[in-house]
C-alpha cells in the first residue's frame, strides 16, 4: 500500500462462490480454528459478502455456524431468513431445517439465540428487520470510527503525529471497534500499516508488541499476515520472530508459522491441519 488504505471497495474482489465449494472451504477454516476467508485466501469474509444473495445457502449456514466473527455470523443469517417467507412449503421446510441446524451447532451463544428467535417467530418480517437494524447499528458507527482512524494513519505517513500519540490513537481505536467492526476490515487496516513504506519500522515494531496481548486466535491471524505480506522487510520479520520466541510458548509459535506458510501457499489447508494435529500429539 502506497497511500492511506481505502475503506470498502477493497473487500469486493476475489470473492467467488460460483463453484459451490465455499461451504467446504468454511468448514476447513473452522477445522484450523481460523476466521473465515474467501476461497482464494486473499482476504477474510466480511458482512458485506452476504448482501445481494451472492452466497449459496449452504455456505451461509456454515458461516453462521462456524464464523469466529459474530458480525459475519449474524450477517449470514439475514439472506437465509429473508428468503424464507416467499418460498414454497417444500423449500421453506428445507431452510427451516437449516436454521434448526444453526441453532444446534453454532459456536456462538448469541447466534444460537438469534436463530432460535427467528424460528419461534416463524420468520416474521418484523423480526428479520429488527435483526438487520441491530446489525447495522453495530457496524455503521464502527465503520465511521475506522474511517476516522484512517485519517490518523495518513497523519502518521505525513509525519504530522508523533509515535506515542499514534500508539495512543491505535489503542483507543481498537478498544472502540472491538466486537463492532468486521475482523476482515480490522485485519486489512493492520496489513496496510505493516506494508506501507511510509510508516517507520519503529512504529511497526511497537504495534507488533501490542499484538502480543491480543486473544490467541486474533494474534495468530494478524501476526501470520504480517509475515506473509509481499515485500515485508527482513528487519520486521526478524524482530517479530525473536519477539515470538521470547514471549510465547513453542506450540503457539509453531501454529503462527504454519499459518504463515499456508498464507504463502507453501502448504494446503489439509497439510497444515495434519501438521498441527501431529504437533499437538507429540
Amino acid at each position: 500500500m502506497a497511500d492511506t488504505p481505502s475503506t470498502d471497495n477493497q473487500f469486493h474482489t476475489g470473492f467467488d462462490n460460483s463453484m459451490g465449494n465455499l461451504a467446504d472451504h468454511f468448514l476447513n477454516c473452522a477445522k484450523l480454528g481460523r476466521y473465515l476467508t474467501v476461497e482464494s485466501g486473499s482476504r477474510f469474509i466480511i458482512t458485506d459478502d452476504f448482501r445481494g444473495g451472492s452466497v449459496l445457502s449452504e455456505a451461509a449456514a456454515m458461516a453462521a455456524i462456524y464464523s469466529k466473527d459474530q458480525l459475519v455470523a449474524e450477517a449470514a443469517l439475514l439472506p437465509l431468513s429473508q428468503s424464507i417467507p416467499i418460498m414454497s412449503i417444500e423449500s421453506r421446510d428445507k431452510y427451516e431445517r437449516l436454521f434448526h441446524l444453526i441453532e444446534e451447532q453454532t459456536l456462538d451463544a448469541g447466534i444460537k439465540d438469534v436463530a432460535g428467535s427467528l424460528i419461534r417467530s416463524r420468520f416474521r418480517a418484523a423480526e428479520i428487520r429488527a435483526l438487520e437494524a441491530e446489525l447495522g447499528n453495530k457496524i455503521s458507527p464502527a465503520r465511521i470510527r475506522y474511517r476516522d482512524f484512517l485519517l490518523v494513519v495518513k497523519q502518521l505517513m505525513d509525519k504530522e503525529i508523533i509515535e506515542k500519540s499514534f500508539l495512543d490513537e491505535f489503542r483507543q481505536f481498537t478498544q472502540d471497534v472491538a466486537g463492532k467492526l468486521d475482523f476482515g476490515i480490522y485485519s486489512f487496516c493492520l496489513d496496510s500499516i505493516f506494508s506501507s513504506q511510509r510508516i517507520s519500522d519503529t512504529i511497526k515494531k511497537l504495534l507488533a508488541l501490542e499484538l502480543l496481548n491480543y486473544p490467541t486466535l486474533i494474534r495468530r491471524e494478524l501476526i501470520s499476515n504480517i509475515f506473509a505480506l509481499p515485500g515485508q522487510s527482513q528487519e520486521i520479520v526478524s524482530f517479530i520472530s525473536n519477539m515470538l520466541d521470547q514471549y510465547l510458548n513453542v506450540e503457539t509459535v509453531v501454529e503462527i508459522k504454519l499459518l504463515k506458510d499456508l498464507k504463502l501457499h507453501r502448504f494446503s489447508m489439509q497439510q497444515v491441519n495434519e501438521l498441527v494435529e501431529n504437533t499437538s500429539s507429540q
